[in-house]
C-alpha cells in the first residue's frame, strides 16, 4: 500500500490534531450553541483550540526521540472524553464542567438515568476518529522517524505561540474575560473549552490560598456594603411573629406549571387554591449554579451567593456563615431542622448543616424507604411528607423545619399508578413527564397540609414554598414555547428560569406581587415577617415586600434580570420588547452584578464573616 510509504508518525500527529480540531469546532457550534454576535466571534472559535490542541498531543514528542503512538491515542481518548463531558453537562445544565463539579460527581447524578437521557445516537460520532486512529496505528506499518530537537523546539514555539495569541485575541475580544472568570460560556467561547479547563485547574488554587492570606483588614468592603443597604420596614413587619416555620423545597420547579393546564386539567390545582390566600410572588428567579439544590439552601440560609463552580456546601463547609438558623435561635429561640430522603453525605448536607446550625437532619436513615415508595433519586414526596410529620411532632416550638422534596428531579421519572394528570402532547419526552412529577408534587403538598391541619400543627405557623431550580433546561425550552404557546423570543431563557414563591400566613389575606426578584431574597423577606430586623447583617437579600423593581436580579454567569432590561449572553435586552439595545442602559446595572460577585466570592473564599462582629 502507498500509504505505507507517505504515511510517517509524524502526518498521525497532524491526523490527531486535525481530527480534534474538527469536532472541537463542530462541538462548539453545534452542541455548545455558542452566541455568534459577529463574524469575529466565528473566527475566535474557528481558531481557539489549535494552540492547546498542538500543545498537549505534541507531548507525545517532547520526551521522546520518535512519536509516542500510544500517547498519541490516549491524549485523543482524553480530550475526546472531556468535550464529552462538557457537551452531556452542557446538555442540561448549559454550563461546563468545572474542577470542583469532578470531585462532587455523585451529587450531579453520576453515571444513571439522568446521564442516559441527555446522550444522542450522534455521539458516536465523536469517537469516530479514534476508532480510524487505532486502524492507522495498528494495521499499517509506519515508520517512526526520529525528531531532531530543533523540530521539536519550532514545534512548541509555534504551539506556545498561537496559544498566547488566541489568549490576546480573547481578552481583547471580551475585556472582562479574566475578571469576570465566572461567566464560562465567554470564556469558552473566547479561548476554547481546553484553555478554558487550564484556567480552571489554575483557579482551582485560590479558595485555600485565600483563606490563609485573609485578615480582618479584608472586610472593609464587606462593612462598607453592610452600612449603606437598609430594608425599609412595612406593617408586615412582626406579623408572624413567635410562629413555627415550615420551608417546602419544590424540586426542580418553575413558574410556569402555575395557572397552567394539560388535557383541561391543572397542573398545580393546590398551589393555584394556595396562592389564592397567600402572598405569591411571580417573578422570582433562579439563582443557582453547579451547586443546584445546594445552592438554593445556601442562599436562604445566608443570603451570599453561591459560587461559579462547585458547591459551597462540599467546597467551604468549615466556614463561619451568619446563617437563617443562628438569627431565628439568637432571636426567638428556634429549634432548627431539614428533612430529606437522600444520604446525609449527598452535597456534604450532614457537616454544612452543622455549619449553619441545624439542630437535627432527618435524612434517608430516618426514613423508611422502600422499593415500593421511592422512584429515581429516593423516597416519593407523599410518604416522604407522611414520615416527615411523624418526627414534626417531636420538635421543640417554635421550630423552623426544611422539608425537601424529591420525585420532581430529573429525568421525572414516575410509575403510572402515582400520574395524576396525562402527559403533554411535545415533542420532548423530558417536557411531557414533567408535567406528571409537578402535578404528583402538587398532591403531596396538598396531602402535607391535611397533615398539619389535623394534628393542629397548621396555624400557629408560616409557610414557606419555592422552587429551587429550573427542570425544564435549555435544551428542551422550544419544545416549552410550543407548550406555552409563546412567541420564540431570545430571552424566553431568562424569563423561563422564573420560580414560584408562595408565602402563607393561615388567616391572613395575601396578594400576588409582581417586583422582580431571586432566591437570594428570602431570608430577609421571612426575617421581617418574623420581626427580626435586618440591619448590619452582611446579606445581598432584599425585602421582597420592598425590593426596588430596578435593582439587578444577579445570575451567577454575570448576567442579570430587573423591570427594564434582561442582561444574558453577554447582551442588552430591552425587557418589555425582547429586542438587543446597545445605547449603555445595563452598563450601571453589570457594575452592581460584577460588584456583588466580587465581594461575595471574596466572603466565601477568605472566610471573611469570621472577622466581622455582627449584631445579632
Amino acid at each position: 500500500m502507498r500509504i505505507n510509504q507517505d504515511f510517517t508518525s509524524r502526518h498521525l500527529i497532524f491526523f490527531a490534531i486535525l481530527c480534534m480540531w474538527a469536532k472541537t469546532v463542530a462541538v462548539s457550534f453545534l452542541g455548545f450553541g455558542l452566541p455568534i454576535h459577529s463574524w469575529t466571534d466565528v473566527i475566535v472559535i474557528i481558531i481557539n483550540p489549535i494552540g492547546s490542541l498542538m500543545l498537549l498531543i505534541g507531548l507525545s514528542v517532547y520526551l521522546t526521540k520518535t512519536v509516542n503512538v500510544k500517547w498519541l491515542l490516549f491524549a485523543m481518548l482524553l480530550l475526546t472524553g472531556l468535550l464529552y463531558g462538557d457537551l452531556l453537562y452542557y446538555r442540561f445544565y448549559i454550563d461546563y464542567v468545572t474542577v470542583s463539579i469532578l470531585f462532587q460527581f455523585k451529587n450531579v447524578g453520576g453515571i444513571g438515568p439522568s446521564t442516559f437521557e441527555l446522550m444522542s445516537g450522534w455521539d458516536i460520532l465523536l469517537f469516530l476518529d479514534i476508532l480510524i486512529f487505532a486502524w492507522l496505528a495498528r494495521k499499517i506499518n509506519i515508520p517512526h522517524e526520529p525528531v531532531s530537537r530543533k523540530t521539536k523546539s519550532i514545534y512548541f514555539a509555534i504551539s506556545a505561540s498561537i496559544l498566547i495569541i488566541n489568549a490576546a485575541i480573547g481578552w481583547i475580544h471580551s475585556p472582562s474575560l479574566f475578571t469576570a472568570s465566572y461567566n464560562r460560556g465567554q470564556m469558552v467561547k473566547a479561548i476554547g473549552p481546553y484553555n478554558y479547563h487550564f484556567y480552571d485547574i489554575l483557579m482551582g488554587v485560590r479558595p485555600p490560598i485565600d483563606r490563609v492570606i485573609a485578615t480582618h483588614l479584608d472586610t472593609g468592603k464587606m462593612e462598607e456594603y453592610i452600612s449603606a443597604k437598609k430594608d425599609k420596614e412595612t406593617d408586615l413587619f412582626g406579623v408572624a411573629k413567635g410562629k413555627n416555620v415550615v420551608m417546602i423545597s419544590m424540586e426542580s420547579t418553575q413558574n410556569f406549571v402555575i395557572n397552567q393546564k394539560v388535557g383541561g386539567k391543572e397542573i398545580t390545582p393546590f398551589l393555584n387554591s394556595l396562592i389564592k390566600e397567600s402572598f405569591y410572588f411571580n417573578q422570582i428567579y433562579d439563582q443557582t449554579a453547579q451547586g443546584k439544590t445546594s445552592d438554593s439552601e445556601f442562599m436562604i440560609d445566608t443570603s451570599l451567593y453561591p459560587l461559579s463552580g462547585g458547591s459551597v456546601f462540599v467546597r467551604r463547609p468549615d466556614n463561619v456563615f451568619n446563617s437563617l438558623q443562628k438569627l431565628l435561635k439568637n432571636h426567638g429561640g428556634y429549634y432548627s431542622a431539614s428533612f430529606h430522603g437522600n444520604d446525609a453525605s449527598f452535597w456534604n448536607r450532614e457537616q454544612m448543616y452543622e455549619t449553619l446550625g441545624y439542630d437535627r437532619f432527618f435524612s434517608k436513615n430516618d426514613y423508611e424507604v422502600t422499593d415500593d415508595n421511592s422512584v429515581n433519586y429516593g423516597i416519593l414526596d407523599i410518604p416522604f411528607f407522611e414520615q416527615s410529620v411523624t418526627h414534626m411532632k417531636s420538635l421543640p416550638t417554635p421550630y423552623f423545619a426544611k422539608l425537601i422534596t424529591l420525585t420532581n428531579h430529573f429525568p421525572f421519572l414516575l410509575g403510572e399508578e402515582e400520574q395524576l394528570i396525562s402527559m403533554a402532547d411535545t415533542d420532548e419526552s423530558v417536557l411531557n413527564r414533567y408535567v406528571t412529577t409537578v402535578r404528583y408534587q402538587d398532591e403531596a403538598i396538598k396531602h402535607l397540609f391535611e397533615q398539619l391541619k389535623s394534628n393542629g400543627m397548621y396555624e400557629d405557623t408560616i409557610f414557606i414554598l419555592y422552587g429551587d431550580h429550573y427542570g425544564i433546561s435549555e435544551k428542551y425550552e422550544p419544545a416549552l414555547t410550543e407548550f406555552l404557546n409563546k412567541d420564540d423570543s431570545p430571552i424566553n431563557h431568562t424569563l423561563y428560569r422564573q420560580v414560584p414563591v408562595i408565602i402563607h400566613i393561615p388567616g391572613l389575606e395575601g396578594e400576588t406581587i409582581s417586583i422582580p426578584g431571586g432566591e437570594v431574597d428570602i431570608r430577609p423577606t421571612l426575617l421581617h415577617l418574623l420581626g427580626i430586623k435586618t440591619d448590619n447583617l452582611m446579606s445581598f437579600g432584599h425585602n421582597l415586600f420592598t425590593r426596588s423593581s430596578s435593582h439587578p436580579v444577579v445570575f451567577r454567569d454575570g448576567g442579570f434580570v430587573n423591570d427594564k432590561y434582561v442582561m444574558q449572553d453577554n447582551i442588552c435586552y430591552n425587557k418589555s420588547n425582547s429586542k438587543p439595545i446597545s445605547d449603555g442602559s445595563c452598563e450601571k446595572y453589570e457594575k452592581i452584578v460584577r460588584e456583588e460577585l466580587s465581594l461575595s466570592d471574596n466572603i466565601i473564599y477568605g472566610d471573611l464573616l469570621r472577622f466581622l462582629k455582627q449584631k445579632q
